[in-house]
Formats: structure tokens, C-alpha cells, sequence
């Protein structure tokens, strides 16, 4: 029953992760329910029932009925391995329990910390997608009038406030980057001259929503054949020596012909990854490169934003019906796909945290009520003596209590091995952060009370003469 009914959370499981992940990825993935899969993990299942099962069954069968009548209880109480050994199980319940709590914990604050980074821009009421006449047979000169067509149909949406394009896409892992010769910058044999760049349309920044710290945009006059320009960000600048001067000075591509005026200045913002610090970059008109066949197009509006996703394939079905649009998303779910590992691995460790945390609950309860239940004639002896409720309690929960620490003891070292292990994947988080394992270590602690509460509490309520009826 526990077999059919898991397919289910399987099902869900699979339908989560599909929905983390880039389209892209999803889409060349099998999420579906395979029969191997399904063979494999039932086999696994039934063994580990059986197995486990296998032990109090033949526990069972050795019972020693002289000793059984003589206890008076009518039940055998259990030989201490045997309790010892449900006990153990338990308590390494709680410490995976708490190993992943503190591994989810660690991700989900690494999370909320790549969620906080300032991107520098906004991404908010915006599309995005990508053309390549090329790919369809156009020439170079053919695909600038598809794009610039594209580009006209495209401002004349209503609604839309902006459009801009780009060579590289942004925050999409794509980088692209050339050596540089700078104004008043020496550079010798070792010197690292490279800088990442990438090609754009008129009002990139604007559409964007990022101010120039000096300079100016570039306009639809910065065209082919007209004076070579650029624009360098904070990065480019600190690196080669040009301060909040940057702008006038001149530079070049791959040559020493200091051919190309610098002629505005940004803050750093984001270029190809939220999480990675932000490179040298500089920025040249896309229209200079006569050569360029394709173009990553930025779509700002003051609509619907899923309302202009689904104008922009008729638009360029309108200019070409054979040309494909890909990647077409809003700018903010090109922000989750960029991080879709941490949220993965957040989403997915939270989950088995919970999950153990709940066997963990369950077993510790079962342990608990099982002990009480054959124990009742002791504790029916201790009331009949004189122990209240509170004390009869109070030894329950002191079993709660050890086994709790044990295991969450046990649980925070090996989550400090997993923290140094995958610190790597951790962003502005340590491995061992205090803050995460205390509020794992507190959380663990009221589930395990809250599950040895109850049975504690039937222990209390035994009735003495009830429990010593057999004497």
C-alpha cells in the first residue's frame, strides 16, 4: 500500500523538478514513470520490509513462557538488545534527520542570498528571445533588414516602452571576450589584457533601467562606417587604470591602434551569472558589426508581460513564417533559470529534510509508545508508590530527550562534513553555519518532543490498579 501510494509523491516529485528547470533542459528530459525505475525500488522495498521485518518476527518466536507467566503482565516485556536495538534505529533516524535539516538549511539561506544580489538592473515587465536569420539562409545583409523590420514591429506593440538588442544574452552563461589595448595602460608580456564584451542596440541601458555614470548611449547614428565607439563598465575601468576618466580615452581590439573612443562609463551590473563577481567588460553599436547575423532582442512593457510573449511569435511570423523564436521567456524567469541549481538543490534537500524529519517523528513515537505500552506494570508500580503524572512523564520524556541529543549530536557532525563538502555550491554561506545548526537543533527538538508527548502523556494516565490487576 506505502509502494502505490509513493507513486503518487513520485509523480508530484518528478512534475517539481521539471518545473525548476530551464525549458530547454526539461524538454530534452524523460520526467515520465519507467518500469525499471519502478521494478528496481519495489524489489529494494519489499527486501528492506522483509529484512527488518524478519527480526521481531523470529524475536517473537523465542519467547520464554514460564518467564512471560511469571511476570504476571501477560505480555513479554522484550529482551534490553532488543529495546536497545529500536532505540539505535531511532536515534540514527534523528541524526539523518538532523544532517539534513542543517544541509537544507544551508542551501535554502544560500538561496535567499542569490535571490537578494543586486543585479544592477531591472528585469521586472520584460521579454526576451532570440532570432538567427542566418540559420534560415538569409546573408548578412538580408538578416540586418529582417532585424531591423523586427526591431520597428516590435516598438510598435502597444504597450511596449523599449526594445533594444544584444549579441550575448544576458545572465544566460554565455560570455565572449577579446584582448584590449587601453590609453595610458602598459602592459607587458604576462599582463592580463582581456576583457569581456558584448555588442548592442541603441538604448540597451535605458531598457534596462541603468543610468550612465558619465558619457553617453549609443544611437542609431553609431552605425557602420561611422567613428568606432565603446562603453566600459566600472570593472573595465578599475582594471585598466581609468578611474571615473574613462570617458575620451581610446582604446582597440586585438591591436595597438587605439582606434575606438570610450565615450560613456556604467556601473558594474550583472553580465553572464547572478552569483559570479562582475567581470571587465566593454560594449561596442551591434550595427559596426557588420557581420553579425542574429540578435537577442530585450522587450520592455507596461502590460501584461505573458500577453506581449504571446504577441512576438505572430510578429515575426508576420515577417518571415519559417523563422523560429527561441528562448522566449520573461526576463525574470531568465533570472531562475540562471540559479535553477540552487533552487533545485534547496527545493529538493528541504524536501528530505521534512521527509526524514517525519520518519524520524514517527519511529521516535513508535519507540515511545511501544516502551510505555510494555511497561505498563512498572509504571503501575510507581503510581501505586507514589509517583505523580508529571514524574511519570517527565521519565518518558528523558528518554525523548537523550536519544534526541545523541542523535542530533551525531547529525551536526556529519552535516559539517556535508557543509566543507559542498561549500562550493554555497553562496555567501560557511559550511558550518551557527545560526542554520542552531535553528535546526531547536526545530528537531520540538518535534521530538511533541512526538514523545503523547505517548509520555498516556504513561501518565496508567491506572495503577488497572496496570496491577494480574498480581
Amino acid at each position: 500500500m506505502g509502494g502505490v501510494l509513493s507513486l503518487l509523491v513520485v509523480y508530484w516529485t518528478l512534475h517539481l523538478i521539471a518545473g525548476i528547470l530551464p525549458n530547454d533542459t526539461s524538454r530534452v528530459m524523460d520526467f515520465g514513470l519507467h518500469g525499471s525505475a519502478i521494478v528496481f525500488t519495489a524489489v529494494l522495498s519489499i527486501a528492506t520490509g522483509v529484512l527488518f521485518g524478519m527480526f521481531p518476527a523470529l524475536n517473537s518466536t523465542r519467547s520464554d513462557l514460564a518467564s512471560t507467566i511469571r511476570a504476571g503482565t501477560g505480555k513479554h516485556s522484550g529482551a534490553r538488545s532488543a529495546a536497545r536495538f529500536r532505540s539505535s534505529l531511532v536515534t540514527a533516524q534523528i541524526a539523518l534527520s538532523m544532517a539534513l535539516l542543517i544541509s537544507a538549511g544551508l542551501f535554502v539561506k544560500s538561496l535567499r542570498n542569490v535571490t537578494q544580489v543586486n543585479l544592477g538592473f531591472s528585469v521586472d515587465s520584460m521579454a526576451t528571445f532570440v532570432v538567427e536569420p542566418e540559420l534560415n539562409g538569409y546573408d548578412h545583409a538580408h538578416a540586418r533588414q529582417l532585424l531591423a523590420r523586427l526591431h520597428e514591429r516590435l516598438v510598435a506593440l502597444p504597450g511596449v516602452t523599449n526594445v533594444t538588442e544584444a549579441m550575448i544574452p544576458l545572465l544566460a552563461n554565455s560570455s565572449w571576450g577579446d584582448n584590449v589595448s587601453v590609453e595610458g595602460f602598459k602592459k607587458g608580456p604576462d599582463t592580463d589584457v582581456n576583457s569581456r564584451l558584448n555588442e548592442i542596440g541603441p538604448g540597451y541601458f535605458k531598457t534596462f533601467g541603468v543610468k550612465l555614470l558619465s558619457g553617453r548611449e549609443f544611437t542609431p547614428s553609431d552605425e557602420a562606417g561611422s567613428p568606432k565607439v565603446a562603453i566600459v563598465n566600472q570593472a573595465f575601468a578599475r582594471k585598466f587604470g581609468l578611474g571615473n576618466d574613462a570617458v575620451g580615452k581610446r582604446m582597440s581590439v586585438e591591436s595597438d591602434s587605439l582606434d575606438m573612443e570610450i565615450v560613456g562609463l556604467i556601473p558594474d551590473v550583472a553580465y553572464w551569472d547572478v552569483k559570479s563577481a562582475v567581470p571587465a567588460v566593454f560594449f561596442t553599436p551591434a550595427a559596426q558589426d557588420t557581420a553579425l547575423g542574429y540578435a537577442y532582442y530585450y522587450v520592455r512593457t507596461s502590460r501584461n508581460t505573458e500577453q506581449l510573449i504571446g504577441q512576438i511569435p505572430k510578429i515575426v511570423k508576420s515577417i518571415d513564417p519559417n523563422l523560429p523564436v527561441e528562448e522566449l521567456k520573461t526576463m525574470t524567469q531568465q533570472v531562475k533559470d540562471n540559479v535553477f541549481l540552487d533552487r533545485l538543490i534547496s527545493t529538493l534537500s528541504a524536501a528530505f529534510a521534512l521527509l526524514a524529519t517525519l520518519l524520524a517523528a514517527v519511529g521516535l513515537y513508535g519507540v515511545l509508545a511501544y516502551s510505555v505500552a510494555q511497561r505498563t506494570r512498572e509504571i503501575g508500580v510507581r503510581m501505586a508508590l507514589g509517583a505523580d503524572g508529571g514524574r511519570v512523564q517527565l521519565m518518558v520524556l528523558r528518554q525523548v530527550a537523550l536519544m534526541t541529543l545523541v542523535g542530533g549530536t551525531i547529525g551536526t557532525g556529519a552535516a559539517f562534513a556535508l557543509g566543507s563538502a559542498a561549500q562550493s555550491l554555497l553562496f555567501e554561506v560557511r559550511g558550518h553555519d551557527q545560526a542554520v545548526m542552531v535553528i535546526a537543533g531547536v526545530v528537531l527538538a520540538l518535534v521530538a518532543l511533541a512526538s514523545g508527548y503523547i505517548p509520555a502523556r498516556r504513561a501518565s494516565r496508567i491506572d495503577p490498579v488497572e496496570a496491577l490487576r494480574y498480581e
